[in-house]
C-alpha cells in the first residue's frame, strides 16, 4: 500500500510522552484537539506551517497504530518523531542528540525461521530514514545545538553535564522494553556495535512508514545511558530538558528554508538499501 499525501498536507510531529511535546502544543496559536484510537491529536499551525502533533504512547504497537492513523486519517506524507532515548554508542552522552539514519528492532527474533532481527516478509532487518527530512533535521540540529544549554535551568545543565551537547547520526534501535541495566546495555552494544541509542518506538514506525510510503525522520535527545542509573535520571530529564530540546529543534526545522515544509505529494517512497 502506498499513501499519497495531498497538496498542502500537514507535517506530523510525534512523541511518545506528553512532556516531550508539551511546549510545542503550547506554542500552537490555533490548536484543535481530537481523540482517535485512544490517543490525542492536535491540529493547527506552527510558524505558519500546517502540523498535526500527536502523543502516540509508549512501545512498538502504539507507534505502529499512530503511523497508520496519520497516514490514513490525516493523510500526512511526512513524520518527524522526537523525544528521548538511552545512549549506547561510545561517546554518546546525556544531552547529546541522535539523528537516526537507520532503524532496527533489537527484540525481533523469528529464528531459526528467519535470521535474528530480520522482519519476516520484509527480507530486511534495517529500515532507512528519509534522506530529505533527515538532512533538514541535521541542519536544524546543527543550528540549535550550541544554544540548547541556554534554554535550560542552570541546575539541570549542571546536574546532567549539558554544557557541550553533540550531534550523532546512525543506527537507532527499538524494542518493547525499557533498557535500564548496565548488563542489558552492554549486551546490546556487543550484539549491535553500531547502534547509537535505544528507545521503544522508532523502528516500528519506520516499518509502517515504509509500507505506507510515508517519509520518516527521528531525532532523539539522550536522557540516560540505558544503564543501572537510567530509571533514576529519566524522570527529571524528561521534566526539565526533553520538551525544550524538542521544541528548539522542531522550530529550527519549521523556520528553515528546507523543502521539508512544502508538499511531498509527488515524492517517491524511500527505496530499499
Amino acid at each position: 500500500m502506498h499513501t499519497h499525501a495531498p497538496i498542502g498536507s500537514p507535517l506530523a510531529i510525534v512523541a511518545a510522552l506528553h512532556e516531550e511535546i508539551a511546549d510545542l502544543i503550547a506554542r500552537m496559536p490555533d490548536e484543535q484537539r481530537e481523540r482517535h484510537a485512544g490517543r490525542d491529536f492536535w491540529r493547527g499551525h506552527l510558524h505558519g506551517q500546517p502540523v498535526v502533533l500527536v502523543l502516540c504512547g509508549i512501545g512498538k504497537v502504539a507507534a505502529a497504530t499512530t503511523a497508520a492513523l496519520l497516514a490514513e486519517r490525516y493523510r500526512v506524507g511526512r513524520i518527524v518523531f522526537t523525544g528521548v532515548a538511552g545512549g549506547l554508542g561510545p561517546g554518546v552522552r546525556v544531552g547529546d542528540l541522535v539523528l537516526a539514519r537507520q532503524f532496527l528492532q533489537h527484540d525481533m527474533d523469528a529464528s531459526p525461521l528467519f535470521p535474528r532481527h530480520e522482519v519476516p516478509g520484509q527480507g530486511r532487518s534495517r529500515f532507512e530514514a528519509d534522506a530529505l527530512i533527515t538532512e533538514a533535521l541535521e541542519l536544524a540540529c546543527e543550528r540549535m545545538i550550541t544554544s540548547l544549554p541556554a534554554l535550560l535551568p542552570p541546575s539541570a545543565v549542571q546536574a546532567f553535564g549539558l554544557q557541550s551537547p553533540r550531534l550523532h547520526q546512525g543506527l537507532l534501535i527499538s524494542g518493547d522494553r525499557f533498557v535500564a541495566t548496565t548488563a542489558e546495555s552492554q549486551a546490546l552494544q556487543q550484539e549491535l556495535p553500531d547502534a547509537l541509542a535505544v528507545e521503544m518506538e522508532g523502528a516500528a514506525m519506520a516499518q509502517v512508514c515504509h509500507d505506507l510510503g510515508v517519509r520518516l525522520a527521528v531525532v532523539r535527545t539522550i536522557s540516560d545511558r540505558a544503564d543501572d542509573a537510567a530509571h533514576v535520571d529519566f524522570p527529571r530529564f524528561l521534566r526539565e530538558v526533553a520538551s525544550r530540546y524538542s521544541t528548539a529543534v522542531v522550530e529550527a526545522l519549521l523556520t528553515s528554508a528546507s523543502p521539508v515544509c512544502g508538499s511531498t505529494a509527488s515524492a517517491p517512497r524511500p527505496t530499499a538499501p
